[in-house]
């Protein structure tokens, strides 16, 4: 499904954990990282297609996660011009997404990446709320950054950390992967 603008709707979902730390996850194959996404199916809400690709990617339900919040509106990204398939209408030139943040209740052991037979990633780990903007695939790296803006006083109601810890901390692996 493609809108008349050529954006694919879509939900991108933020899980973070008791610490406060963000689930990131590892492409299956690839050494690229992200947060769960999917697209929204015909007479689909964004918030069922939210706990469908929950479900998909990370094999959590609705009675695992708490809703924090979602984005007002929907946020947009473009595809680079060498990911676009034009040769198969309609086409695609990018993304509009209405993001969750949730928060997990449940054990990390209730995570089933391959709960699909075609699993979405491979890996995950925890990190602090602003790292996924340094290591994120550059065309994505606009909308994290909005999501992550618009949705950190549901985490963070005291005041938002500062991005520096992550930084660093995304400077630091940079060095240990690339010396």
């Amino acid at each position: 499904m493609i809108d008349h603008d050529g954006f694919r709707p879509n939900v991108g979902i933020i899980l973070s954990n008791q610490d406060r730390r963000l689930f990131w996850g590892r492409r299956v194959g690839q050494n690229a990282w992200q947060f769960p996404q999917g697209g929204i199916n015909p007479n689909e809400t964004p918030e069922e297609a939210m706990f469908r690709e929950l479900e998909e990617e990370v094999g959590l339900t609705f009675g695992q996660v708490t809703i924090l919040g979602s984005t007002r509106g929907w946020l947009r990204y473009h595809l680079p011009k060498r990911y676009i398939r034009r040769h198969c209408g309609p086409t695609c030139i990018g993304q509009k997404q209405v993001w969750f943040m949730l928060r997990v209740d449940c054990g990390e052991d209730a995570f089933c990446l391959d709960h699909t037979d075609k699993p979405e990633f491979d890996a995950w780990r925890w990190v602090r709320y602003w790292q996924p903007l340094y290591e994120v695939v550059y065309f994505k790296r606009h909308v994290y950054q909005q999501a992550l803006e618009e949705l950190a006083p549901a985490l963070y109601p005291e005041g938002v950390p500062d991005r520096g810890q992550a930084y660093q901390g995304a400077a630091r692996l940079m060095r240990q992967r690339y010396p």
